[in-house]
């Protein structure tokens, strides 16, 4: 299973894909990240009860970041079976004295590993912060813990998108699809009934980042990401096993 982790992780680097996706990554959030500051210091000397930097500047960097990965991990996840099943290489995977389980999560180990390692080069912007400024600690935990919670469960929903299909294009699109379907799905909370409101309220995954984004820890907002994790892993590794029985 390390040993599929370490191989897609590895993967992401052999083709310009990776490279194109940390730079771009990098140079967005690093415009926005500037965007802020002088927001920041532009406004904040004539307020006399003003948010602090970790608020206008961190915080609102978190939420550009989780917006800009909507878009980009589906094209992180539409190779990672996808692309098996197109070049028949998957056998090699079935011939292998694994799991399908262990397949599956050694692929989106390997997935959460460049994540890990984007998210890692974006925080060293708020960090740079600490050379003229205070940061609120306890903000910025909650704040990563939300958006690391949200980020691996784009990588769950994209990664099972591309067990589905043999296209990778395909897979992105779909994923993109779901993802925004569930980032949306209670902007039309006004026009319906409170029970309906509050149901798609909970299933909203942008919900439960904003409360976390907010320093609002509940232990429902890290169980919602987790079952959705878990469910979307669990449907991989079964649309993984339904494809095997054609072999």
């Amino acid at each position: 299973m390390l040993h599929i982790a370490s191989k897609e992780f590895k993967s992401l680097f052999i083709s310009p894909l990776g490279w194109s996706i940390l730079a771009v990554v990098q140079f967005i959030v690093a415009y926005l990240f500037l965007s802020q500051v002088n927001l920041y210091v532009q406004f904040q000397p004539g307020l006399s009860d003003s948010p602090g930097l970790t608020e206008i500047v961190v915080l609102q960097t978190f939420n550009n970041v989780a917006i800009i990965l909507l878009l980009v991990i589906p094209l992180l996840t539409m190779r990672m079976l996808s692309e098996e099943f197109r070049n028949k290489t998957v056998c090699l995977l079935f011939s292998a004295p694994i799991s399908m389980t262990e397949i599956i999560i050694g692929k989106y180990l390997g997935l959460l590993g460049f994540i890990a390692l984007l998210l890692g080069m974006i925080m060293l912007m708020p960090l740079s912060l600490l050379i003229g400024g205070v940061l609120d600690w306890g903000l910025i935990f909650s704040g990563i813990l939300g958006l690391s919670l949200l980020l691996s469960s784009f990588a769950a929903i994209g990664l099972y998108m591309s067990s589905l299909t043999s296209y990778p294009s395909v897979a992105a699109v779909t994923a993109f699809g779901v993802l925004l379907g569930l980032w949306i799905i209670d902007w039309t909370q006004g026009t319906l009934d409170e029970k309906y409101q509050i149901v798609l309220g909970y299933i909203s995954i942008f919900n439960h980042y904003e409360s976390l984004l907010n320093g609002v820890f509940s232990s429902s907002d890290v169980v919602y990401y987790l079952l959705l994790i878990i469910t979307f892993i669990t449907l991989s590794v079964r649309q993984l096993s339904a494809y095997r029985t054609q072999y």
